[in-house]
C-alpha cells in the first residue's frame, strides 16, 4: 500500500462530492424504494450521461454550459416521459424504466462508435472520476442542491409527482458527472434499502451515516490500493449496507425481509 497516496487535497474534494450526492440521494432513495421504481436513478443517470456524450459528438465538450444544457435537457425529457407513463401505465412503470435504461446505455455506445477513445470515455461516465473533483467544481453543485433540497424538504407535498421527476432529473444530472452512474445508483438505493425498517429522522440519519462511511473508506482504500475509486466505493457501500441492515434488524427485532422475528 502506498501511504503517500493519501493526499487530502485530493481526497477532501472527492469525499465532499460523495457527501453532496448523499445529501440528495438518501431522502430521494427512500421515496424511490417506497414507490417501487428502483431503477429510475440508473435510467435517468444513463440518459444524462448520453446527453454529455451527445454534446461531445457535436463538438461542445469545451463549452461547459452547452454540455450541462445537453445533459439536463436529456434528463428532463426522460423525466417528463416517465411522469407521463406513470399516469397511464403505472403497473408497468418499472419495466418501462428498465427499457429506458437499456436504450440510453446502447444509445451511448452507438454515439461513441466512431470515437477512438469511446471505451475510456464511457468507463469514466459509468465508474466516475471522483478523485479528479475540485472544490471549484463542487460549488455550483452545492448551490443547486441547496435550492432543490429546500424545495424537497419544505414543499415536497406541493410539487407532486411531476415536481419529483424534475428535481430528480437535476439531482442526477449533477451527480453523474461528479461520481459516475454506478455510484449514483448505489447512493440512492443501498442506504435506503439498509434502513428500510427505520422511520423518520432516524432512518435519514442512519442512511447518511452508512453513505458517509462508505465514501470515506472507499476513497481511502482505492487511493492506497490504486484501484478505481467508484468501483471500490460501490463495494464498500454494499458491505456497510449489509452490516447495517443486520444490525438494524437485530435492534428492531426484524429479519432481513423486514418481518418480525419469532
Amino acid at each position: 500500500m502506498d501511504w503517500d497516496a493519501l493526499d487530502w487535497t485530493i481526497i477532501g474534494p472527492a469525499l465532499a462530492a460523495g457527501l453532496l450526492v448523499l445529501w440528495t440521494h438518501v431522502p430521494l432513495g427512500q421515496v424511490v424504494l417506497q414507490r417501487g421504481i428502483i431503477f429510475i436513478d440508473l435510467a435517468i443517470a444513463q440518459v444524462a450521461a448520453m446527453g454529455v456524450i451527445a454534446a461531445g459528438n457535436f463538438g461542445w465538450e469545451e463549452n461547459m454550459w452547452a454540455v450541462q444544457a445537453s445533459a439536463v435537457g436529456a434528463a428532463l425529457l426522460a423525466a417528463a416521459g416517465l411522469n407521463w407513463t406513470e399516469k397511464r401505465w403505472e403497473k408497468t412503470q418499472e419495466a418501462l424504466i428498465g427499457t429506458l435504461f437499456v436504450l440510453a446505455a446502447t444509445g451511448s455506445i452507438l454515439l461513441l462508435a466512431e470515437n477512438p477513445h469511446g471505451g475510456d470515455y464511457l468507463k469514466d461516465l459509468l465508474v466516475g472520476q471522483i478523485l479528479w473533483t475540485t472544490w471549484a467544481m463542487l460549488l455550483p453543485i452545492a448551490i443547486l442542491y441547496s435550492i432543490l433540497m429546500a424545495v424537497w424538504f419544505f414543499a415536497s407535498e406541493r410539487v407532486g409527482h411531476a415536481g419529483f421527476y424534475i428535481i430528480f432529473a437535476f439531482v442526477v444530472t449533477a451527480a453523474v458527472q461528479a461520481v459516475g452512474v454506478y455510484l449514483v445508483f448505489a447512493s440512492l438505493i443501498l442506504p435506503a434499502l439498509a434502513t428500510r425498517r427505520l422511520k423518520g429522522r432516524r432512518r435519514l440519519l442512519a442512511g447518511y451515516a452508512i453513505g458517509a462511511l462508505s465514501y470515506l473508506f472507499g476513497i481511502v482504500i482505492s487511493a492506497l490500493a490504486d484501484l478505481p475509486t467508484g468501483a471500490v466505493t460501490v463495494w464498500t457501500m454494499a458491505l456497510f449496507s449489509v452490516m447495517a441492515g443486520f444490525a438494524i434488524g437485530a435492534i428492531t427485532g426484524t429479519d432481513q425481509a423486514g418481518e418480525a422475528s419469532d
